[in-house]
């Protein structure tokens, strides 16, 4: 279905407020929203889903609205709390319109962290009381119009809906190119990383990040038993290396994060400053966008996350502005008491023949608790 089609149909719902998290499966949605709208009071680019659902709650509060928030199948756990006790019509019965992307849909194939919660998406909507709408490749506006018939009286009563988004359900001739002034990639950066960190144990975030590494520990003919790639639940990496560091003191602990990770779930930092682990390094590759969705911008334009570490207490924090000072603080950081945070800016992009893991999530767990059992 075309999007702008679609977009129509929704804004015949009294839609006048979009919100979200990125998605590879809702990429045509995104595109044409910031071609369209942009980012401002129209269309926001939230930090997590559940921070997209109350924005959309204080919409609906201001105008009476209905508003729309699109998202990935692994946000909905980010959004089960304000849904359930917040927006459902047995709380503040807010109207909202879900549009989510079926990751890991049965039948389709798809990456391994994604399959379980592809299996039990419906159920899951299902019960939060949604009314599920399926968008397919064979959707067509005449099917989606008899599909809405009656929802805009559900809306009324404070109801919520989903449509639920399988691949290529959405099309679009508008196409977004996402860049940034920065001439280093990740991938180079990463390089750097891991030609310092020795043995030290390796916590990469999600998506493209955790892929490079895997790729440059094939190039450099190394093992992948250091690592632990956190092919999921974004925003949580830091969270597993401080686990990885309070619980191997001896073993430095190198967590290579995104900033739209650290946006996800920020509160971690806080709790990383608290305990003060002195073999934590956490380095935030800072491109401002989510690039493994489509290369969307982030919300931290006027962010300055090494002014944040350092008030939730960091010991050292370092923001580096080119490639001497990155490495320079790699170095210190293999000697200097921790927990250290390092950011760097990136460029937006990858290498066309970017690769994935070839072994399982389960092989790399077991591969890094044989580690580090030899290590201690």
């Amino acid at each position: 279905m075309e999007i702008k089609s679609f977009i129509e149909n929704l804004e015949s719902l009294n839609v006048g407020f979009y919100t979200g998290v990125p998605d590879s499966q809702l990429k045509s949605l995104c595109d044409y929203l910031i071609a369209t709208y942009g980012i401002n009071n129209t269309h926001l680019i939230a930090v997590n889903e559940g921070n997209a659902l109350a924005l959309a709650s204080g919409y609906h509060i201001a105008t009476g609205k209905v508003p729309c928030v699109y998202l990935q199948n692994s946000g909905l756990g980010n959004i089960v709390n304000p849904l359930t006790s917040l927006t459902h019509s047995k709380v503040y019965g807010i109207p909202t319109v879900f549009v989510v992307g079926w990751r890991g849909q049965p039948g389709v194939h798809d990456e391994p962290q994604h399959v379980y919660m592809g299996e039990i998406t419906e159920k899951i909507l299902n019960d939060l009381d949604l009314k599920v709408i399926h968008l397919t490749k064979t959707s067509t506006e005449e099917s989606l119009k008899e599909a809405l018939v009656g929802v805009k009286e559900s809306l009324s009563e404070g109801k919520s809906i989903a449509f639920l988004v399988s691949k290529d359900a959405l099309s679009s001739s508008i196409k977004q190119t996402y860049k940034n002034e920065c001439p280093l990639l990740r991938e180079h950066l990463i390089q750097e990383i891991l030609a310092v960190s020795k043995d030290g144990l390796i916590v990469s975030t999600t998506g493209k990040t955790s892929r490079e590494v895997f790729e440059v520990r094939e190039q450099r003919h190394e093992g992948h038993e250091k690592d632990f790639l956190t092919v999921g639940s974004m925003g949580h990496s830091s969270s597993i290396a401080l686990g990885l560091a309070l619980h191997q003191p001896s073993q430095k602990v190198w967590a290579i994060d995104g900033d739209g990770a650290v946006l996800m779930h920020m509160g971690a930092m806080a709790l990383i400053g608290e305990r003060q682990p002195k073999n934590l390094i956490h380095i935030v590759i800072n491109n401002g966008a989510h690039e493994s969705v489509g290369g969307q911008p982030t919300s931290n334009t006027h962010l300055e996350i090494s002014k944040i570490a350092k008030a939730c207490g960091y010991s050292v924090v370092v923001s580096a502005h080119n490639l001497e000072e990155f490495k320079r603080a790699l170095s210190a950081a293999t000697h200097l008491e921790g927990p250290i945070f390092i950011e760097m800016k990136s460029a937006i992009g990858s290498r066309d023949d970017l690769g994935r893991p070839t072994s399982t999530p389960s092989e790399n767990k077991k591969a890094l608790m044989s580690f580090i059992k030899d290590h201690q």
